[in-house]
């Protein structure tokens, strides 16, 4: 007869097989750390790629367009030069594959008044790279200014709902990107999180890793770029732009180093300085002046237009349309958001009436319409040709 063995397990014959289970667990979880690592210490020494031979890049994974991108941003943000260069300036970087393979590609705080293209830069470079504006793993930080909610950032914790399956309100295809193109991260409004949440991130800031608090799940930024938005120190830069009359060109460079120490010393104020610390990148946005104002306007048009294209329509402004707007439209306070706001109320409302009560005619399906905005005392007409 066989040997019987008896178990004086107190949780009965199979718990004698939870060593091994627990082994196997512990090896497959350190054979992903192993070859999380090993992907990391692995990315300077990537194949070559093909695409990139002609660029001067021929060790770099990246194959993102720098020129399209510049393009792209510089014809879709306006009064933001400074901004832009610098931000093509940390692509460079990327796009080399330079930089340490143990953090973020980059990370980059915009500050600045509202309504100044902070959030649009950040769509306009996820639509070069990916061909869609929303291909960013946006966090609007407002969503988790409350101290209960910074689970949904970091993970329920062990014991609570949810901890198991380690589920955030983070999108890990989008943090990620591809081998190819960079994974993008929008913080929105930082200063509105909580201090939980700011915690949180000084681990991801340093080294690109998010575990969350269960420890079942972790998120890397290695392949990422971060980026931030702060409105802090707004209202000591309203009173520093109130001034910029009264300064002389030649001073305007000091102007802006001034502006800067006021974000600075605002984001100070807020988070603990190990935090700012760890921000490769804090660029201030320029206020939009008037002058500027025409050329959003011409910005806003070309996006309408886009959307006029599946009812084969086409629309133009005459001078005296661009200029009535600007003037109705433009307010410091708002930015664009408030020109926005009077193309909607002063053209589109009125385009709309116009396309429901001249539908396209049967004779002209399969040409474009053009239509012609024009000024009339304080109202506009349109005419189609």
């Amino acid at each position: 007869m066989p040997t019987l063995v008896q178990d004086y397990s107190p949780f009965g014959p199979k718990a004698t097989n939870m060593p091994f289970l627990t082994d196997r667990i512990q090896k497959t979880k350190q054979g992903d750390l192993t070859k999380r690592a090993l992907d990391d210490e692995n990315r300077a020494s990537s194949p070559v790629n093909p695409a990139r031979e002609t660029r001067g890049l021929e060790n770099s994974r990246f194959n993102f367009d720098l020129a399209n991108i510049a393009t792209e941003l510089r014809g879709s943000i306006v009064g933001q030069d400074q901004a832009i260069d610098s931000l093509l300036q940390h692509l460079k970087v990327i796009c080399a594959d330079i930089g340490d393979p143990r953090k973020p590609l980059a990370t980059i705080l915009f500050a600045g008044p509202t309504g100044v293209g902070k959030t649009e830069t950040v769509r306009i470079l996820a639509r070069a790279i990916y061909g869609d504006a929303d291909a960013v793993c946006r966090i609007d930080m407002n969503t988790l200014a409350q101290e209960h909610y910074s689970a949904s950032f970091t993970g329920a914790p062990p014991g609570y709902v949810g901890s198991k399956e380690g589920t955030t309100i983070l999108d890990q295809e989008k943090i990620e990107g591809t081998r190819n193109l960079p994974g993008i991260v929008l913080f929105d409004e930082l200063e509105k999180a909580s201090d939980a949440v700011v915690l949180a991130l000084l681990n991801v800031f340093d080294n690109g890793i998010l575990t969350v608090a269960s420890g079942e799940r972790t998120f890397s930024f290695r392949n990422a770029i971060i980026f931030m938005t702060s409105n802090l120190g707004t209202s000591d830069l309203i009173k520093l732009q109130s001034r910029r009359q009264l300064i002389p060109d030649a001073l305007h460079w000091g102007k802006r180093r001034k502006a800067s120490e006021i974000v600075q010393n605002s984001l100070l104020a807020r988070f603990p300085p190990e935090f700012v610390n760890r921000i490769d990148h804090i660029e201030t946005f320029n206020w939009l002046g008037s002058q500027t104002i025409p050329a959003i306007i011409n910005v806003e048009i070309e996006k309408l237009n886009r959307r006029l294209r599946k009812h084969d329509c086409q629309i133009t402004l005459n001078p005296e349309v661009i200029s009535f707007i600007s003037s109705q439209g433009y307010d410091k306070r708002f930015g664009a958001r408030g020109l926005r706001r009077m193309i909607r109320k002063h053209l589109e409302f009125p385009l709309a009436e116009f396309l429901l009560t001249n539908p396209t005619g049967e004779n002209t399906t399969n040409c474009e319409r053009q239509i012609i905005a024009k000024l009339d005392g304080h109202q506009l007409n349109f005419e189609q040709l």
